[in-house]
């Protein structure tokens, strides 16, 4: 009985499944995210912005966007009210600023927000790599912490470190939450991005509904969403910078 009884446990131990949360490096953490969700994350999603400004003497102002990601890689934000045809293009990692519906100026950017939160789900685990080391992520580092009573993974930075380079993903449904960076001229100042309050859409994927960005602690902006749709129709032309006054708009 002792031989069977052995024998029934290494079969089990032969065919267990390997967690895909259960990673040792951030290569690991990149395919146990892709393998979560692969087929089951929306390809766009579009919300209203309420963008809430503080100022250093305690005022602040809000204002209107309405946003439309596509992935990957594709960002288009349209300051209220649209009729004025101006806002922010993010797309094939570079920036456009849009100035009565043509492009004023333009920049090579990747967006470090649009990469973490959305496209890491979609395009090679050695392209998220890439872009990653190239926006000074030390990849080597990964470790366990907890962020909102929530085990995370944190990589880039050794335990106690809050100012270097450094992206933290949910242990239990591996998705965005934090992200601190050094800030200012000198890189002495510390910025963080928080994607707090997520919710499971329905066809599949999440949305943080809430966004904090802070400097040194201290929030500088808010943004709140509203009015969350995925997998939308969206004009073929939508997020080409050439179109942007002439694509039909998901808002209209």
């Amino acid at each position: 009985m002792r031989y069977l009884l052995l024998l029934i446990a290494l079969l089990a131990a032969t065919v267990a499944p390997v967690r895909a949360d259960k990673v040792k490096t951030t290569e690991d953490l990149l395919h146990a995210m892709q393998k979560r969700y692969a087929g089951k994350w929306y390809k766009n999603v579009v919300f209203t912005q309420k963008t809430t400004e503080y100022h250093p003497d305690g005022t602040s102002k809000a204002s209107i966007w309405y946003e439309a990601l596509a992935m990957p890689g594709k960002l288009r934000i349209d300051f209220d009210p649209i009729k004025e045809g101006n806002g922010i293009l993010f797309v094939n990692d570079t920036v456009y600023d849009i100035k009565g519906g043509k492009v004023e100026k333009s920049q090579p950017l990747v967006h470090p927000l649009l990469l973490l939160g959305f496209d890491a789900y979609f395009i090679p685990v050695e392209q998220t790599m890439t872009k990653l080391k190239a926006m000074g992520f030390d990849l080597s580092i990964l470790r366990e912490d907890t962020w909102q009573g929530r085990p995370v993974y944190v990589v880039g930075a050794k335990e106690g470190d809050l100012h270097s380079s450094q992206f933290w993903i949910d242990k239990e449904n591996l998705y965005f939450v934090r992200m601190l960076r050094p800030a200012g001229k000198d890189k002495t100042r510390t910025s963080e991005t928080q994607f707090n309050k997520y919710v499971k859409m329905k066809d599949g994927g999440w949305v943080s509904p809430e966004v904090i960005f802070m400097l040194d602690g201290k929030t500088t902006v808010r943004e709140d969403y509203t009015d969350i749709k995925t997998n939308v129709a969206l004009d073929d032309k939508f997020f080409d910078p050439q179109s942007w006054a002439t694509a039909a708009h998901w808002k209209k």
